[in-house]
């Protein structure tokens, strides 16, 4: 398990992450989510051991990620900025990582022919969408315990992003790999992710399984032979509210049928019920703190 304890981390006098905590269970896909700025590459630099924390500790399966290198070669992480070393191959890299971690040549083999990329391919020399592959290739290939990848989809073309996505699920069923992906685009994390988290101001605004916060969170359009006013809903978790004339859209958390139960007590003409997307679900979290999303 993926265990973060009160995690700060600043630049200079900028806070970054302020008392954040996490717990991520071995072999979920876990959704990271939040608006421009809010700490998605700098949480995932601190898991990978990149940065160290200013406070608080980071431990995958016990082992501080910091202080314990071992424990990172357990680990692959695929940034949303590519460097890679001029003139450098795919090649290059295959004997870096060999020489690094636990290599699996079989798994190379296979994506390369997956990723429709060749061994003797320079990097310098190869599209977005093709370095954003060769390092998914390259996390691949080492066998990790946890993977975490930033802004996975940026410049996949929609066949390689399907490809990667099955590759993906792959590895999870057979070798119970954790994973969290950060990404802009909620729809991609939505029919990949089984849990979530919503970083806001250096911390979890909220997190859990992606499936049951769904379908916790419910649309509902109603209309009334009344005037009706947000006060009116003052005994739900009313995280948006939108009235045109009479019809009023609400978008509410809570257990459904008591929800519904509380609604029909008002008497509506019309009540339709619809459940929240991931995206929406975002939206909706972050609108109800006030924060402008991105």
């Amino acid at each position: 398990m993926l265990k973060i304890e009160n995690i700060a981390k600043s630049y200079g006098s900028k806070k970054v992450l302020q008392g954040l905590n996490l717990n991520v269970a071995d072999g979920s896909v876990f959704g990271l989510v939040g608006v421009n700025g809010a700490g998605k590459s700098t949480l995932l630099r601190c898991i990978a051991g990149v940065y160290q924390s200013d406070e608080g500790t980071i431990t995958l399966d016990d082992h501080n990620t910091w202080s314990e290198p071992s424990i990172r070669q357990k680990i692959a992480f695929v940034s949303d900025e590519q460097y890679c070393p001029v003139g450098a191959s795919l090649r290059t890299m295959h004997d870096f990582y060999a020489a690094h971690y636990s290599f699996d040549e079989a798994a190379y083999q296979k994506y390369l022919s997956i990723f429709e990329l060749e061994d003797g391919m320079r990097l310098n020399s190869m599209s977005k969408g093709m370095k954003r592959r060769s390092a998914l290739l390259s996390a691949l290939c080492i066998h990790p315990s946890l993977i975490l990848l930033d802004e996975a989809y940026d410049g996949l073309e929609p066949i390689a992003r399907l490809r990667f996505k099955q590759a993906l699920a792959d590895l999870v069923a057979e070798e119970n790999v954790t994973v969290i992906i950060s990404s802009h685009n909620l729809r991609e994390l939505e029919d990949i992710c089984d849990s979530y988290g919503i970083l806001q101001d250096g911390k979890m605004l909220t997190y859990g399984d992606l499936l049951t916060s769904r379908e916790n969170v419910n649309k509902y359009q109603l209309a009334f032979p009344d005037e009706k006013t947000q006060a009116d809903f003052k005994d739900f978790d009313v995280l948006h509210f939108e009235k045109e004339g009479r019809v009023i859209q609400l978008v509410i958390r809570g257990d459904r049928e008591r929800t519904e139960q509380k609604l029909n007590a008002l008497h509506p003409l019309v009540m339709d019920v619809l459940p929240a997307t991931f995206e929406e679900l975002f939206i909706y979290e972050i609108e109800s703190t006030g924060e402008r999303h991105e």
